[in-house]
């Protein structure tokens, strides 16, 4: 029986160069490396439509987002109400597969009396209104601040809509559990983030340089690399530091600009990104937000070499054995620079292996979703 499934996207999921798309890009070529057919639907969001996922996929449909005040003025989160669109619950009734909903901005049709008979999956990325709480809280202007917050409020009250999905599959530990308590009658599973990775690529030796990574267009990792500029990397002098990421914001390049020894990276190329991974003697991973698995994690761990960490980077992750912990800057200031004179052993990939595999594979996680999904 051909296996087909219907997967609702954030964004259009190429270029595979920030946290949010990469795990569905991942997940979606796992699922057709393992013969499963994939019809995706995503929203269109500052990203041009991408002829390379026709090579994953057996259709591909685009939706434009209703941005704007008026998407606004609605008690809904504006993040599901601006993907809202008549031609996408359209697509879906033209077949009777099942549906793949990527995080809780997707999940509009999800309650559709329409799809009462369907097969429905949530997938969690993030507990959106713990997120969006931190977000307001570390923006610096009013008013996004003010809308930051209203939409947190927003996210907890819609949150409840996800008890219509049959499974719900969750990115970290701590999102299970929260999930389990929140919905006792629905089944909740942990799958990790899709990666891309299959073999941990980490090269031995040793390189002059630490490196901080992320999308910098997003207000976590800004607050991340502002702290690290200011309590860490702005201290170790002696040391080349980079911070790399999508569109940096003005705050950031000053702060950055004000140090010798500190390099930024704007916008890299996927390639390039992944040279800085592999290359950096440490890779240093800061967030004040604890909701997730982060990528750059993944990443690092998979490709990197020394991986120095703050205990929230960990939460739910079951990964703090690989990783080197420093939960002050005095602490992250020390580990870093011990690391930066300790070569990277031959040792070190080979434990990464067998904590890694199969259960951070991709090809393991989509083997183990096929078989909790009930295909017709």
């Amino acid at each position: 029986m051909d296996k087909k499934l219907n997967i609702v996207a954030i964004n259009i999921p190429w270029p595979v160069n920030y946290g949010g798309v990469i795990d569905i890009y991942c997940k979606i070529k796992a699922l057709h490396d393992c013969g499963v057919k994939v019809i995706l639907h995503c929203f269109e969001y500052g990203r041009p439509h991408a002829a390379e996922l026709e090579d994953v996929c057996e259709e591909v449909y685009y939706y434009r987002r209703r941005t704007g005040l008026l998407s606004n003025l609605t008690y809904l989160p504006y993040n599901v109400y601006s993907r809202k669109d008549k031609r996408l619950i359209a697509n879906l009734l033209k077949n009777d597969y099942p549906v793949l909903f990527e995080g809780l901005h997707t999940c509009y049709y999800l309650n559709d009396r329409r799809l009462e008979n369907r097969f429905k999956i949530f997938r969690e990325c993030n507990i959106e209104h713990d997120y969006y709480r931190a977000i307001g809280k570390a923006e610096r202007n009013l008013l996004k601040k003010c809308f930051f917050h209203i939409e947190a409020i927003r996210f907890k009250w819609y949150q409840k809509n996800v008890a219509k999905a049959e499974l719900m599959i969750a990115v970290s530990g701590t999102d299970t559990d929260y999930l389990k308590q929140e919905f006792p009658r629905n089944k909740v599973e942990f799958i990790p983030s899709f990666h891309g990775n299959d073999r941990v690529m980490s090269t031995v030796g040793q390189s002059g340089f630490l490196l901080y990574h992320g999308n910098l267009s997003v207000m976590e990792n800004e607050k991340a690399a502002l702290y690290l500029i200011e309590n860490v990397f702005g201290k170790m002098t002696s040391y080349r530091c980079i911070i790399a990421g999508l569109d940096p914001s003005e705050t950031l390049k000053k702060a950055i600009s004000r140090h010798g020894h500190i390099t930024l990276v704007a916008n890299p190329s996927s390639e390039y990104m992944h040279e800085l991974i592999c290359t950096a003697q440490v890779n240093l991973l800061v967030t004040f937000q604890d909701t997730g698995l982060k990528h750059k994690l993944l990443n690092s761990l998979f490709t990197g070499r020394h991986v120095v960490v703050n205990p929230m980077m960990l939460t739910g992750s079951g990964l703090d054995e690989l990783c080197h912990i420093a939960g002050t800057p005095e602490e992250m200031i020390e580990r870093c620079s011990k690391l930066m004179n300790t070569p990277f052993s031959a040792d070190i990939p080979e434990e990464r292996r067998k904590k890694l595999f199969p259960f951070f594979s991709d090809n393991c996680q989509a083997r183990k979703l096929i078989e909790m999904i009930r295909f017709q």
